[in-house]
């Protein structure tokens, strides 16, 4: 009677080990970088500068947001994406 308490438990143990990897594989599946970002931005060339164009998606309300902001070609790009940046971080 013993082999058959063995067998089984080597049957259960081996069964909730594939469950586990299949329920992580379907965790990290959702997780990759294409799915679902929180924050996107493009930015377009204008004359006198650029026009950057943020999206974000909220999940609990089921929404795009947009907003769009101008950086004149006389203003540090860099010190401006990042306020910008900052900024629409806080939003969420």
């Amino acid at each position: 009677m013993n082999w058959l308490k063995r067998r089984l438990r080597r049957w259960l143990d081996n069964d909730i080990d594939t469950s586990i990897k299949l329920a992580s594989n379907s965790i990290s599946a959702g997780r990759d970088v294409g799915s679902d970002p929180t924050l996107q931005f493009k930015i377009y060339s204008a004359i006198g500068g650029k026009v950057v164009e943020f999206s974000r998606y909220d999940r609990q309300k089921d929404r795009h947001f947009h907003d769009i902001y101008i950086i004149g070609k006389d203003e540090n790009f860099g010190e401006k994406i990042a306020k910008i940046a900052m900024l629409e971080t806080l939003k969420d």
